[in-house]
């Protein structure tokens, strides 16, 4: 997958849920801001490194479950860091061109999870 967003090979869709996350540098929990079958970016100002190997856990609201993911951190800037998926998600779950049931976050959280 060509981390370029004119080039990836599944389309991303807008989205803005908490997800939490697992790397050497520790658990922590942050926003989605995008979301595809192959990825998805994380909204921080923690440094993560790039080729890190990632587990991410977020929610599918519509079928009331966590999905749990491995990855590696493909892209990072002052914005965050992009992850690229082991595995694809079932193509299902992105459905009408949107992630189901992603809820609308008020605000960021930046603390580590216990």
């Amino acid at each position: 997958m060509n981390t370029a967003a004119n080039h990836r090979q599944y389309a991303r869709y807008m989205a803005e849920f908490s997800a939490k996350y697992t790397v050497k540098e520790g658990k922590f929990r942050d926003l989605i801001s995008n979301v595809g079958a192959g990825g998805v970016f994380v909204i921080t100002r923690r440094k993560i490194s790039l080729g890190r190997s990632i587990n991410i856990q977020f929610p599918i609201f519509a079928l009331g479950k966590r999905l749990s993911v491995m990855g590696t951190v493909v892209r990072c800037d002052a914005e965050g860091f992009a992850v690229m998926f082991n595995e694809t998600i079932e193509a299902g779950l992105l459905k009408d061109g949107q992630f189901p049931g992603s809820a609308n976050a008020n605000h960021r959280s930046t603390t580590e999870i216990d």
